[in-house]
Order: structure tokens, then sequence, then C-alpha cells
């Protein structure tokens, strides 16, 4: 597939040598004009992955249908024939975290129009209350404004009547705001520590945080839409870190001299690219179901689809596993089966400091 008109001249303009035909033969540079019009960045960028014989299908047809043979054939020196395993991994992971967003945030309208109206009456029920409290006080004061009774005292029965009604209202503007262990700001978690014990040192950080934020009059809502977007935008970059953490656990597990570490390297990266792949067929197939009607037949077919998946994937790993590394099965059973238990272990870890790495970041 061609990437631009090619040049007139016969000299290679990145290394000099002269160009017989399209590509030169010292460094394989396309010998097209330097110049080319603005989608020519788009459709480079596509063409980069879609020519050569169909090389990005072939790719993702071995990756997701043939467990361990992309890594096996990339291992045995066949490499033009596949896209790079880091090219292959960067591009789907960018897929994945983008096409997402193209969605409207909004799942359900309804469900949220339900939760608000929920909130409102919630609300219109306590001012009912506080209006029977209020008429309440208000029958007692007249029963006691007899000779015995004095306008002063109708007057603090009348505060009486306005103190409920403001403990109604900062009630429901509480409602909005987190409390931590009992404090809704810093001074009442600072004079609460004082006399509390290592539970109030060990959250301290996340107090700080919240009531920082609730200061400046962010709501509930607003704190954990704010955490949500941090974590996304951040899981990417923490994936790409546990890779070699990853290889390194393989490298553990088999024999040093037959496998590199560059080899569990190449089986990390298509696995976790296959990981991220099935990821994203999970969230736009959830998209799909809400597009269609409400059937029961085809919430059935799309359910039988969600358990086929997840099965599929949780044994992709056994069975690339198997098939790179060529061990007996009963081996690579056990093998297989001890390093995916690590490779959960260590993919919670890495969530859980991801959390609380992107709930410090959040401003």
């Amino acid at each position: 597939m061609s990437h631009g008109k090619t040049r007139e001249e016969k000299n290679c303009l990145n290394c000099g040598h002269t160009v017989e035909e399209r590509f030169c033969p010292h460094c394989g540079q396309e010998n097209t004009e330097p110049r080319q019009p603005f989608y020519f960045l788009f459709t480079h960028f596509i063409e980069d992955f879609t020519h050569y014989d169909g090389q990005f299908w072939k790719t993702i047809k071995y990756l997701l249908f043939y467990p361990g043979k992309l890594t096996k054939e990339y291992l045995s020196g066949k490499r033009q024939l596949y896209v790079a395993p880091v090219k292959l991994y960067i591009f789907i992971s960018f897929l994945t975290f983008f096409i997402p967003t193209l969605f409207p945030q909004s799942e359900n309208p309804d469900e949220e129009n339900a939760e608000k109206h929920s909130v409102q009456k919630e609300k219109e029920n306590k001012k009912i209350q506080a209006a029977q409290i209020s008429d309440s006080i208000k029958n007692q004061i007249i029963r006691e404004s007899g000779a015995d009774s004095t306008i002063v005292k109708s007057i603090s029965k009348l505060d009486k009547i306005e103190e409920v009604l403001s403990k109604k209202e900062i009630i429901d503007t509480d409602r909005d705001q987190f409390a931590i262990l009992g404090a809704t700001n810093m001074k009442q978690y600072d004079s609460m520590s004082v006399k509390g014990g290592k539970n109030y040192n060990t959250l301290r950080p996340f107090a700080k945080k919240i009531f920082h934020l609730q200061d400046r009059g962010l709501k509930r809502k607003e704190i954990v839409g704010r955490f949500v977007d941090t974590f996304i935008h951040t899981f990417p970059k923490a994936l790409f870190v546990y890779l070699p953490i990853f290889a390194f656990f393989l490298w553990l597990f088999h024999s040093k001299k037959k496998w590199w570490y560059f080899d569990h390297g190449i089986f990390t990266l298509h696995y976790f690219s296959f990981i991220l792949l099935s990821s994203l067929i999970f969230i736009l197939f959830g998209h799909l179901v809400k597009m269609i009607p409400d059937y029961k037949i085809f919430q059935t077919i799309f359910r039988l689809f969600y358990v086929v998946l997840f099965f599929y994937t949780s044994a992709y790993f056994f069975i690339a596993h198997h098939r790179v590394y060529e061990s007996s099965k009963r081996k690579s059973i056990l093998k297989g089966s001890i390093l995916f238990i690590i490779n959960c272990i260590g993919l919670l870890f890495m969530l859980m400091i991801l959390s609380y790495i992107s709930f410090i970041m959040m401003h």
C-alpha cells in the first residue's frame, strides 16, 4: 500500500544511497516526497498496521485465537510477518483506554433522575417533619403563655424552633460530604485524633485530601469522579511498569539456560496485549447490550457470550504457557497455576498502590 507520491530523484533522503525502486536497499526507507497533505498523518498511521499483506490482522488473529503461537513465531525469528510486540501492546493499550471515552458517561439517565427525585422527596419529608416539630412547640408555647409564662420564655421556645430547622438543613448538606471516623473537617479530625488510636494516623493523608477538596466546595460525587479520572489516566502507565515484573516471575520459574529474560518479556507483552484486547471487547459488548431492545433472547445470548469470554480469558494463559514453554501438561499446569495466582496477587497489589497514588495526586 502506497504511503505517498514517489520522488523522481533516486537518492535516499535518509542515508544518501541510490534507490532504484520504491524502498532504499540500504536503510529500507520509502523514497516518497517529504511534504504530504495533512490527512497523510492519519492514513500513514493506519497503513502501518494494515499493509504488508495484512500484517496487523494476521497478528490480531493469532493473538486472539491461537494462544502462544504469536510468541513462538516471534522467538523463532519470523518477525516481519507480524506487528512488533511493543508496538502491538502500545497500540492495543491506546485503543482500550481511548475508545470507552467516546461513549456517553451517563450510563442510565432514568436511574439518575430517580435518585434525584428520591433525594428531593426526602428533603420535602424532612421539611414536613420540621414543620410538625415547630407546630408542636408553638402549641406548647400557647399552653404556657398563661399567668406563669413570660415573653422571654416564649422567645426561647421560638429559638428552639429555628435551631431544629437549622439542624435539618445541616443533615441535608451532609449528604453531599464525606465523614471520616465521625469528623466532617480537619479541625474535628485533629481534635478527635488526640483521643483516638492508630486509625486516625493511618487515615490522616486521606482525611487531609478529602477535607481539603470539600473546603474548596467539591461534593461527594465530584470527588469520586475526580478520583476515577485520575485512576484511569494513571492505570496504563502502572500496567506498563508491571510488565517487566511479571516477566521476572516467569524467569524465576523456568530454565535460565534455555529461556532468556528477553523471551519472557515477549510472552508477557503478547499475554497482556490479549488481556487488554479482551477487556476492550467486554466494554464494547457492554455498550452494545444497552443499545439493543431488552428482549430475553438477546440478554441470554450476551450473558452466554460473557461467560464464554471470561472462561476463555482465564484459560488463555495456561494454553499459551504450555505451547510456548513446551513442558509436560502436569508441570505446565502446576507452574501455570502458581504463576497465575502470583500474577493475580501482583495485579491486586499494583491496584492498591495505584489507588493510593491516584488519590494523593487527585486535585
